[in-house]
C-alpha cells in the first residue's frame, strides 16, 4: 500500500469516528528553498489594462505543465458585462485560453446568449489566480500539512503529501485550486515560485504584453509595486473573509467576486 493511500485510509477512519480533523498533525509544513523574511511578495492587476487575450493563461498552462485540454488552470480571466437594461453577465470560456473570440456570453453546457451591442453598458476584463492569503483558510484545513505558506509569502502545495482529501478546494473563497487531471493531488497558482528562486517573473507577467499583470516586495517601500498598493486606490477581492489576501486590483469594480 502506497503512503498516499494509508494517509487516505486514516483519514476516513478518524472522519468516521468523529474526530475533528483539525484535530490531527501528521507533520510540520516544510519551508522551501532559502525564504527571505524581508521578502513578501505581492501580486498587482490593473483590470483597465486587460483585454483578455489569455496569453496570460497559454503561458502559465505551458510552464506549470497543466494540459491545454483540462478545463482546469492555474490563473483564468473572466469577462464582466453589464447591459443597459440592467443585466450582468460574467463569463470565462476555457479559462479565456483562447482569449474571448466569440462575442456572445458563454453560459455553459453549450448554450450562449448574444447581446446586442448597442445594449451594453460596460464590459471589462479581470484576471483572477490564487491570493496567496496573509491568513490563508487551505493552510488551516490541510490535515497533513500538505499546503503551507513560506517565509516570502507564497502559498505552496507539496504534491509528495497531499492526499488528495479536497479539503483546502472547498476552503478557498476563490475557488483558486483544483485536482491536477494527471498528478490526481490538488494544483494552484504558486506564483511561478520556481521562477522567482531565480530572479524572474512567473510566466503570466513575463507573458502579459499590456502590463495588466505585476509583481513585487511590498516589505520594499521603494518597490514600485508597494507604491502603488500604498498611495494609488487598489482593491481586494472578497475581503470580507478576512484572509488579506496579496492579491491587489486597480478598477476592480465593487460587482466583481
Amino acid at each position: 500500500m502506497e503512503r498516499r493511500e494509508f494517509l487516505q485510509k486514516c483519514i476516513m477512519v478518524v472522519v468516521g469516528a468523529s474526530v475533528p480533523v483539525s484535530a490531527l498533525t501528521f507533520i510540520d509544513p516544510k519551508k522551501v528553498f532559502a525564504a527571505n523574511p524581508d521578502i513578501q511578495w505581492a501580486f498587482l492587476v490593473d483590470t483597465n489594462k486587460c483585454v483578455g487575450c489569455g496569453f496570460c493563461v497559454k503561458a502559465c498552462k505551458t510552464e506549470n505543465d497543466i494540459p491545454f485540454e483540462a478545463h482546469v488552470s492555474r490563473t483564468w480571466v473572466e469577462r464582466y458585462v453589464y447591459t443597459k437594461d440592467d443585466k450582468r453577465y460574467v463569463d470565462s470560456p476555457q479559462a479565456a485560453l483562447h482569449g474571448f473570440i466569440d462575442s456572445r456570453i458563454d453560459l455553459g453546457r453549450g448554450e450562449f446568449k448574444e447581446i446586442d451591442p448597442k445594449n451594453v453598458g460596460k464590459a471589462f476584463f479581470v484576471p483572477k489566480l490564487c491570493n496567496h492569503c496573509s491568513s490563508p483558510a487551505c493552510t488551516q484545513v490541510c490535515p497533513v500539512g500538505a499546503t503551507y505558506k513560506t517565509d516570502d509569502g507564497v502559498v505552496l502545495v507539496d504534491r509528495s503529501w497531499c492526499i488528495g482529501c479536497g479539503y483546502c478546494i472547498m476552503a478557498c473563497p476563490y475557488g483558486a485550486r483544483f485536482f491536477h487531471p494527471v498528478k490526481h493531488v490538488v494544483d494552484k497558482c504558486t506564483f511561478c515560485y520556481h521562477r522567482l528562486s531565480k530572479g524572474l517573473d512567473s510566466a503570466c507577467v513575463n507573458a502579459c504584453p499590456f502590463k495588466a499583470r505585476r509583481m513585487g516586495n511590498i516589505h520594499d517601500p521603494n518597490d514600485p509595486i508597494t507604491q502603488i498598493i500604498m498611495n494609488e486606490r487598489v482593491g481586494v477581492l472578497k475581503d470580507e473573509f478576512g484572509t488579506k489576501p496579496q492579491a491587489f486590483y486597480i478598477g476592480l469594480a465593487q460587482e466583481v467576486r
